[in-house]
């Protein structure tokens, strides 16, 4: 019998420091790599994020693994911070732990996603999103 995803969930942030917005905004400025990972329906109806890489959540290992021929320029190397963001803060916490096991024991995710940001009273950007493919 599976344990659920609440289970999953709980097991992924277990032991791991979670991000306000606003520390995922102090994040970026020491150097974080934020990901985005809402797909372009999402962040037509929310918003983009100022100074995110926007990556697909189907690529996002292959992306983010420094060892992989299809990672991003930013992907220098397993002690790299990364801070996951999703609409919500769930598939972030879970996309967190599955960089974690590839490696990158710094990625974390942002508590509250997006509605957390726009909840903050954060900026919203006004240039395209840097979309990764």
């Amino acid at each position: 019998m599976s344990p659920g995803v609440d289970a999953l969930l709980e097991q992924a942030r277990a032991g791991v420091r979670r991000l306000t917005p606003h520390e995922t905004v102090q994040a970026a400025g020491r150097g974080a790599l934020v990901v985005d990972t809402r797909t372009a329906e999402q962040r037509r109806e929310q918003g983009e994020l100022p100074g995110v890489v926007v990556i697909d959540r189907t690529v996002l290992e292959w992306r983010l693994d420094p060892a992989s021929a299809w990672c991003v320029p930013e992907a220098t190397g397993y002690d790299l911070e990364v801070v996951v963001v999703c609409r919500q803060g769930y598939a972030s916490s879970l996309a967190a732990a599955s960089l974690r096991a590839l490696g990158l024991h710094r990625a974390t995710d942002m508590v509250g996603g997006v509605e957390g940001w726009l909840a903050a009273g954060l900026p919203l950007s006004d240039r395209p999103a840097d979309v990764r493919h």
